[in-house]
C-alpha cells in the first residue's frame, strides 16, 4: 500500500480549515494581530503551511489573514464582523 503524503497533508489542512469555517466561534477568539499570532491551532496545520497578516501593526483591530498550503487557502477577515472563506485553487 502506498501512502500519498502530500494528499494526507492536504486533507489535514482541509479538515482544519473546514472546522474553522464551520465553528469560527471556537477558533477565532482574537481582537488584534498580536492575538492571532498566539493561537495554538496554527501549529495544527501541516508542515509547509504559510500565513500572512495585513494590518497596521501588532495592535491592529482590523486585519486580513491568508493561510496557505499548496493550492489551498483560508482567508479570515477581521473587522466589525469576522468573515471566513476556504478555497482550493486548481
Amino acid at each position: 500500500m502506498l501512502i500519498d503524503f502530500v494528499r494526507v497533508q492536504k486533507q489535514k489542512f482541509e479538515n482544519l480549515a473546514q472546522n474553522i469555517v464551520d465553528r469560527p466561534d471556537k477558533y477565532l477568539n482574537f481582537d488584534s494581530v498580536s492575538d492571532f499570532y498566539k493561537v495554538k491551532w496554527l501549529n495544527d496545520f501541516p508542515l509547509g503551511t504559510t500565513w500572512a497578516v495585513s494590518g497596521l501593526d501588532d495592535g491592529a483591530e482590523d486585519f486580513c489573514i491568508q493561510i496557505k498550503y499548496k493550492n489551498q487557502f483560508l482567508w479570515i477577515e477581521v473587522q466589525d464582523v469576522i468573515k471566513v472563506r476556504y478555497t482550493i485553487c486548481e
